[in-house]
Parts: C-alpha cells; sequence; structure tokens
C-alpha cells in the first residue's frame, strides 16, 4: 500500500473553491457543481470561516424556497478541519473515520491553505487496489440501505438522509424501476430548485448496479467510470440488496490494513515452517527417487547425484562430482545430436529425449531423459538438473510386442498383417514403376500325418526347417511368411517377368523334396503352390492372395507337389512354354 506516502502527494493543490460568507446557498450550490466539487470553503480576507459540503445540502428545508437563498454564513461548518502537508495517507484515513468527516483543509507549517483532501481523493489514491482485488462487494455492505417510497417529498427524504447519516437513498415506485438520491442530487435541487415535490419524479434512473461477488476495485472503476457516487447491488437472482458508495470503498481500510499486516506475518511465519518441511521431504523424495537425478552448475560441472544414479550408472558420488555428464558418455551420439539438444535447451529451457550412454563397467544402456535449465529472478542459468530412467528394458520389451503382433511366433517370419503390409506397398511400388510382382501360396503336402505319427512337437520343428529350406530359395527383398498352420505366402517384388516367379516355384518344390530329419527319423513333405501375377490377376492384395489360394487348390487336385499359376493345368514344359506367352514388363 502507499499508507506511508504524504497528503499532498494525493490532495487537489491550490486554493479550493471558495466564496465569500454572504453568498446564497444556491449560488454556493451552483459554484460546486461547476467546479464538480463535494465542498466549499467560504473565506473572508483571506481566511477560511467555515466549509460547506454535500452533506450539509441535507439541512437546507426544501418546504421553504427562501431558505435557498440565506446566506451561506448561516449554515457553514466551523472551523475548518485542517491537515499540515507531511500527514500520511494512513493517519488521513483515520481521521476520516474517527471524526466522520468528508473534507480537510490542508497547510503548510507557516497555516498557509495549499489544497483540499476529500474522501474519494483516499478511496482514489490510497493504494486500496491489492485490497479491492482480493474483496468481494457484499464484504462492503453496511447496514440496510435507506428506502424512500416514491410519494414522499424532497423535504422529507432530505430529512430522512440526515437523520439516518445516509448520503444516498433508493427510491422506490410501483410503475418505476428503483432510482437513487444522493446528497449530490441535493445540491443540484439547491442551485435549481424543483419545488419540494415527489423524489419519484427526482431520482436518477437508471440505477447502476453490481452483483455481490464482483471484486470491489470493479465497483470503484464503475464509480469513476459513470462519474457517479452509488451503485446498487444485486444478488444471484438479480434482487437489489443495498448501495454501495466511495465512503463503504475505504471504510474501515485501515483496519483491513492492520489485519492485513497481522495476517501476513502469521502466514510468513507458518510458510517458512511450512518451506522447512517441504525440503525435508524434496530431500527424502530426492533420496528415495528411483529416477536418476544430477545437477550440475552452468559450466555442466556436477554438483551433485542421488543414489539412484549410482545405481543406474555404478558410479558413486565422489566419482562423478567435479566432473561432466561426459563422463557417462556412449560415443552413440554425434556433434549434431548434442548441437541440437542445446539449442532446444536454450531456446526453451527444457529439453526431452532418449540417450544411449555407458555404465561405469562399460555396458550400454537407452535413458529418457529430461534436462531443465534453473534460472534466477534475472533469468540467468545457475544450474542444470537432469532427471533420467533406464528404459532399455522398455525398448526390448516394446521390440517384443511389435515381434509378436507382426511376425510368427514358431517361425519367426512375418504374419498375416506385415504380410498384408508388404503387399500393399509392393503393388504400389509395381505400379509406379510398370512391373510384374507375384504372390505364391505354398500348402505342405501330408503334413498333417506327421502330426498324428510323430507329434505336434515333431511338426513345430519341421516347420521351422521349412521356413529355412523355403527362406534359402529367395531373395534378399522377397517375403516369405507363414499365415498359420502348414500354409506359407512368397512375395516376389519387381519382377521384370513371370518367367522369374516360375523358376522360383521350381526351386521351392525341389528344395522341400529332400528329407528333413528329426531324431531318429527322416520326415518327407511335399509343396503344392498357386502363383498369381499383378496385375494380370488382380490389382489388390485380396484379389492377388485369393488367385493365389485358388491355383493352389488345383495343384493338391492335379496330384500334389507341383505348382500351378492362375488356374491353368500345366505340367514342366506347358509352363515353360507359357511363360512365353505372358506379357512381359
Amino acid at each position: 500500500m502507499a499508507n506511508h506516502l504524504p497528503i499532498e502527494s494525493i490532495m487537489r493543490s491550490g486554493v479550493p473553491v471558495h466564496c465569500s460568507p454572504d453568498t446564497p446557498l444556491n449560488r454556493a450550490a451552483q459554484l460546486m457543481a461547476e467546479h464538480g466539487c463535494s465542498s466549499i470553503v467560504v473565506m473572508a480576507g483571506g481566511e477560511p470561516l467555515g466549509i460547506w459540503t454535500e452533506h450539509d445540502a441535507l439541512l437546507v428545508n426544501f418546504s421553504d424556497p427562501d431558505s435557498l437563498h440565506r446566506p451561506i454564513a448561516d449554515v457553514m461548518s466551523t472551523p475548518v478541519a485542517t491537515l499540515i502537508t507531511g500527514t500520511s495517507i494512513a493517519e488521513a484515513a483515520m481521521r476520516f473515520r474517527q471524526e466522520h468527516r468528508r473534507h480537510f483543509l490542508v497547510t503548510d507549517a507557516r497555516g498557509e491553505i495549499v489544497g483540499i483532501l476529500s474522501q474519494s481523493d483516499i478511496a482514489m489514491n490510497q493504494g486500496l487496489e491489492p485490497y479491492l482485488r482480493l474483496r468481494e462487494v457484499h464484504s462492503a455492505l453496511g447496514d440496510r440501505p435507506l428506502m424512500i417510497t416514491g410519494e414522499v417529498k424532497l423535504s422529507a427524504a432530505a430529512r430522512l438522509m440526515h437523520q439516518t447519516h445516509h448520503d444516498a437513498a433508493l427510491i422506490l415506485c410501483e410503475d418505476e424501476g428503483p432510482g437513487v438520491i444522493t446528497e449530490r442530487d441535493m445540491l443540484r435541487f439547491i442551485s435549481n430548485y424543483p419545488g419540494d415535490t415527489p423524489v419519484a419524479s427526482l431520482a436518477s434512473r437508471p440505477l447502476q448496479t453490481i452483483g455481490m461477488s464482483e471484486p470491489l476495485i470493479r465497483a470503484r472503476d464503475l464509480l469513476l467510470e459513470k462519474r457517479i457516487r452509488h451503485l446498487g447491488v444485486t444478488n444471484h437472482d438479480g434482487e437489489l440488496m443495498g448501495l454501495l458508495g466511495f465512503s463503504d470503498l475505504i471504510a474501515g481500510a485501515e483496519h483491513m490494513y492492520l489485519e492485513d499486516l497481522r495476517t501476513t506475518l502469521e502466514q510468513r511465519d507458518a510458510a517458512l515452517a511450512q518451506s522447512r518441511r517441504h525440503l525435508q521431504l524434496a530431500e527424502r523424495v530426492i533420496e528415495s527417487s528411483l529416477e536418476g537425478i544430477i545437477i550440475t552448475d552452468p559450466q555442466l560441472t556436477i554438483q551433485f547425484v542421488n543414489p539412484a544414479f549410482t545405481q543406474l550408472t555404478g558410479y558413486q558420488p565422489e566419482e562423478v562430482i567435479g566432473r561432466t555428464p561426459a563422463i557417462l558418455s556412449s560415443g552413440r551420439h554425434d556433434s549434431e545430436f548434442y548441437r541440437e539438444m542445446w539449442e532446444t535447451l536454450s531456446s526453451t529451457g527444457r529439453w526431452r529425449g532418449e540417450v544411449w550412454n555407458r555404465r561405469k563397467g562399460g555396458e550400454l544402456y537407452l535413458e529418457l531423459l529430461t534436462v531443465t535449465a534453473i534460472r534466477d529472478e534475472d533469468r540467468n542459468v545457475t544450474h542444470y538438473a537432469g532427471l533420467f530412467t533406464d528404459i532399455t528394458q522398455h525398448r526390448l520389451n516394446e521390440e517384443r510386442i511389435r515381434q509378436l503382433a507382426y511376425y510368427d511366433a514358431l517361425t519367426g517370419l512375418p504374419n498375416r498383417r506385415l504380410l498384408e503390409d508388404r503387399l500393399q506397398h509392393a503393388i504400389r511400388h509395381a505400379h509406379r514403376k510398370q512391373q510384374i510382382l507375384a504372390v505364391m501360396f505354398v500348402d505342405l503336402d501330408h503334413f498333417k500325418a506327421v502330426n498324428d505319427s510323430h507329434g505336434h512337437a515333431a511338426g513345430d520343428h519341421l516347420l521351422t526347417e521349412i521356413a529355412g529350406r523355403l527362406q534359402s530359395c529367395l531373395r534378399e527383398d522377397d517375403t516369405l511368411a507363414r499365415l498359420g498352420g502348414d500354409e506359407f505366402i512368397v512375395l516376389l517384388p519387381e519382377l521384370d517377368s513371370s518367367e522369374h516367379a516360375i523358376r522360383v516355384a521350381h526351386r521351392l518344390i525341389e528344395a522341400n523334396a529332400r528329407p528333413y530329419r528329426c531324431g531318429d527319423a527322416l520326415l518327407r513333405v511335399g509343396s503344392s503352390i498357386g502363383i498369381s501375377l499383378y496385375p494380370l490377376d488382380g490389382e489388390t492384395a485380396d484379389a492377388l492372395m485369393e488367385r493365389a489360394d485358388e491355383a493352389m487348390y488345383q495343384a493338391k487336385a492335379a496330384g500334389r507337389n507341383q505348382f500351378r499359376l492362375t488356374g491353368l493345368e500345366t505340367d514342366d514344359n506347358q509352363a515353360e512354354r507359357m511363360a512365353e506367352n505372358l506379357p512381359h514388363a
């Protein structure tokens, strides 16, 4: 707050609006209205004799028009209350409350008038913003407002306001909404007498309102913005609950200041105690954290590591403190990697990513690392804090999950899901390059007999052996996949002609025709193969798989251990001749 500042920092300087003792009231009221002030000083010979204020206007007898022409000396308040320059705003606020005044003349040490201080000056300049922002309107409402029905005459309304010490009254009318009459309105009625008429026609409307839950700072800003002295206060249902004026804003300001000071001191003591508890808690958390923690100075010299750091890296604190994190370097990241890391850290204050590091024993491990720049109040980096977790096993688990999702668990070959992805990619590539690709459906002949005679363990062993032989017949870019049971698929991409697929089919049948050893037994199985070609037999993965499946069943129907191409019945010589008639890419 600015309560320690002197009052001359907020008062209106210079000789205030003044008049002579014989000035009629209506002329004095007119002068006050012209200057927009709430008081006028009565002076003679340069000396203040008294003061007349908006509140004094309530004492005028509006039922007697002649009373509006009385000389101001008859009704002024005397003597004029004064404050000396150098008085603090806090002391002035307290005197306003204790003496129930609205104005003080301000004089210098010689008694010369240097300005005037009003209650509104305090409200606008006392430095109450922190309080007004934190408090809501309902907290400043005092007693119930003075409510006057519209048929009450002006003279009676003025008397009621003076007797009840209200500076405003709510005017209630059945036909119109609520209005308000204030002390400033009484000044206007004195300078421009409306007669002792019912107040319904004199009230200011519409009544500006504010909700009870709004912050007080909003109320103050509305009063200044609308150049009004009072706001109606409404509840959540829109019902009018009271009036709020400048006097309500500063009422008890010094009490709030003292209370907040006491509360602040208590909160400071509590915060210090809590800070100590938090520090102890933070130390325990760091000590027991499963994440490795490393703290360096701005030059990257290690200053602190926690027990998890030792557990994850193998280094004791005394082995790394005073050195740099380069002691952990694996050599797997180039200078560009670290340059980009520090660029991000410098621009955002934080970097997060995966880093390969090396334990004390030489073992490589993958860590998820977060580096944060710690800055002081001037935004200068004072430390870097690194938190890391060993995710090597996590990455291995991800690879295992990926293996299960895309590869056959028994043979390690791609499964249907991965095959379909590769086939769709190969089709797109073949379309762009105007090439042929082949899909070969391979079904083992008499494999069920092996399972029945020798058991499923022997069958599983045989499948892995078959997978190895078939794979040896293919190019590096070809794909051998297992669909399940004894069914395999071969994908041959980027073929210059169909002859290549026919030659591969021969090699697969010959390779699988050789016996397999399983323990003491020699096992023999044949291969029935169906072949489809892109784009001759289809332009989608489903179409090519379906045509290859159909051709495989034709090969089985023809006696097994042979191949068929797109359903054509051929022997080996026919297959060679047929190849001559196929279009070449």
